[in-house]
Order: structure tokens, then C-alpha cells, then sequence
């Protein structure tokens, strides 16, 4: 059985594992203050072209994590989010957010993205003290269905955002594969700039675990290390992550492992495309979402796992495919012979 199901299937590239190893008698300070947490910051300024009081950098263990803290510490009481209806705080955390008291104001939306139009209609609906205050909006890059925000998309949202005194916070949990997209003219400097805050993705990109939080609006900097203290997630042993994240960072591993993984998702597009396959969202990621016949799917699923994501009719489903860094060409090749 060999599973298309996510992107973190496999334990950690190893490099990442030889460098826990090499660095592992060393001593060092705890709680992220330690060289290596400090020579990742720094990695992650110098690709985003500021200096260290221009964004502060944050190691956390996980995307849920990441969310939590992030939005909890942003958001007054009363304020709430706004995010597509297919976002992760939304389905797959468990009432995460909800459960720090913020409510989440969800938009419809078919390819997974927020726009400003979008987002006005929400304003408009929210307008006194008698409902929850709209203040954040919350998109992911790539989306939870595999689709890639451009630059003028992300430009046209801070924009929006900054008028309408939002913040514009980004889950980059896939970061790595949306900047590496195909079509891709982004990157992480502009994430910094066109944001408030965001993170980089490390857990489903060949790192052990661990998300780099950027913040670069100064109002959201003060005492957030508090926040990451009281909700769990200031480490004793910190250098954990600031290992992998050095290493990652060290001489761009972090986009080549993303790149190989676009790339076996793509070498499946394409061939399924050939074969007159249908797909739910136009994905140039790592994740994409072909739309078979269930008889296929159920023969499919005797040699390989991965999810049924949507009942199209009463014959055909749509199912998501996710592929890796560590995704073994081989493998995608015998899977085509299956169609």
C-alpha cells in the first residue's frame, strides 16, 4: 500500500535528522533563544530582505498551533476572523480557534481563495456593537484544495485589508509548495510586505515538525512570546526546531524538497489530463483533485491510500492525491499504469 494521502507520510529529510544528530551533545540556551533558532531567524530575514526589528521570527511545533496562538494574540474579545469555508481553522482543528472565543465568519467560495469583494459582503452584514467585529482575514498559500494565490490577488486583498483597518494574516503550512508552483510570481518577501503575518510551512516540507511564524506589523510583535508560553507552545528544548530550520534554510533544500513534490503532482496531472480526466480545482501544487468513476477509486484503493474528498454524482468522486518531497517517481508511474 502506498499512500498519496499527505505530505508528511515520512518522518524528515535527512539531513535534518543528521543535523539533530551532530549538534545533539551540544549546550545551549532553551526557549528558542539558542545559535541555531537565532541563525534560522536570521536565514528567514535575509530571504525576505528586512532586518531583524523589521520581523520577528517564531518556531512552533505545528499549523493548529501555529493558528491558535497567532490569531488568538492578534484578535481583542470580540473580534472575529474571516476565512473561505474550505480553510483548515474552519474544518480540521477542532474548534481550535472558536475555543479561544473568536468566531470565524466563513465565505463560500470554489477555489478555495478570499477576494475583496468577498470579504465586503461580511463587512456589510457585520456593522454594530450587536454582533462580533470583523478583523482578521485568514487565507492560506497554497489552499486547502491546492490552489496558488498570485501577486496581484495578494496585493488587491492588502490593499483591501489595510483600508478597512484588517488584518491580513497567511497559514503557509504548504508555503514551500505554492512558491514553487508552476505560474507562481510570489514570494516570501512579498508575503512579508503585502502581510501582517505569516508562517512557513516546515512539518509538510521534510521537516520533523515545526512552522517559522513571521510577524512583521510592530503593533502585533509586543509579548507574543507570553502568548506562545501560556498556549503551550514555548519548547525547553527549542534548538529542535532552530536545528531543522537552519539546515532547511541553509542553501534553499527548503524550496528544492517543495519543487520535487510540485512535481510528482504535476507528472500526475498531466498524464490523467491526457487521459481525459476532469479535476475539482485548477491546482498547480503538490495537491490535486482528479474526479474518477467510484469503480476506479474502489480498484484504486486495494494498492494505494489516499482520501475520497467529494461526491461529484451518483458514479464519479473527486479524490485528493498529495504528493512529497520524498514521493518516489517510480511509485507515481506504476499508480498511472492503474488508468
Amino acid at each position: 500500500m502506498y499512500s498519496f494521502k499527505n505530505d508528511y507520510t515520512e518522518n524528515a529529510h535527512p539531513r535534518l535528522l543528521q543535523a539533530l544528530i551532530d549538534t545533539n551533545m551540544e549546550q545551549d540556551e532553551g526557549y528558542g533563544l539558542d545559535r541555531h533558532s537565532m541563525a534560522a531567524a536570521e536565514s528567514i530575514r535575509s530571504l525576505l530582505g528586512v532586518r531583524e526589528e523589521d520581523a520577528d521570527v517564531h518556531l512552533l511545533c505545528g499549523g493548529t498551533q501555529a493558528n491558535l496562538i497567532a490569531i488568538s494574540a492578534f484578535l481583542r474579545p470580540h473580534e472575529a476572523v474571516i476565512a473561505a469555508n474550505t480553510a483548515h481553522i474552519c474544518v480540521h482543528e477542532a474548534g481550535a480557534i472558536e475555543a479561544t472565543g473568536h468566531k470565524i465568519l466563513t465565505v463560500p467560495t470554489a477555489d478555495g481563495k478570499l477576494r475583496p469583494d468577498e470579504i465586503q459582503k461580511v463587512l456589510d452584514i457585520h456593522e454594530d456593537e450587536h454582533m462580533v467585529k470583523p478583523r482578521l482575514v485568514k487565507i492560506s498559500n497554497s489552499t486547502e484544495i491546492g490552489t496558488v494565490y498570485k501577486k496581484r490577488e495578494l496585493e488587491n486583498l492588502s490593499m483591501f485589508c489595510r483600508e478597512n483597518k484588517l488584518l491580513l494574516y497567511v497559514d503557509g503550512a504548504r508555503m514551500g509548495s505554492a512558491m514553487t508552483a508552476e505560474g507562481s510570481d510570489l514570494t516570501l518577501a512579498d508575503m512579508n510586505r503585502l502581510t501582517d503575518a505569516f508562517y512557513i510551512g516546515g512539518t509538510k516540507n521534510g521537516a520533523l515538525l515545526g512552522e517559522a511564524l513571521v510577524i512583521s506589523n510592530d503593533a502585533l510583535k509586543e509579548d507574543f512570546r507570553y502568548h506562545i508560553k501560556q498556549k503551550g507552545g514555548l519548547l525547553a528544548k527549542g534548538r529542535a526546531l532552530g536545528v531543522q530550520f537552519e539546515e532547511l534554510f541553509r542553501d534553499g533544500l527548503y524550496f528544492e524538497l517543495a519543487k520535487h513534490a510540485n512535481a510528482m503532482a504535476q507528472l500526475i496531472a498531466t498524464e490523467l489530463k491526457k487521459r481525459g480526466c476532469d479535476f475539482l480545482t485548477d491546482s498547480p501544487s503538490n495537491q490535486i483533485f482528479p474526479i474518477l468513476p467510484d469503480e476506479l477509486i474502489e480498484k484504486l484503493q486495494k494498492n494505494y491510500a489516499f482520501y475520497v474528498w467529494q461526491k461529484m454524482d451518483e458514479k464519479n468522486s473527486a479524490i485528493r492525491l498529495v504528493t512529497s518531497w520524498t514521493t518516489k517517481e517510480e511509485m507515481v508511474r506504476e499508480f498511472l499504469k492503474e488508468f
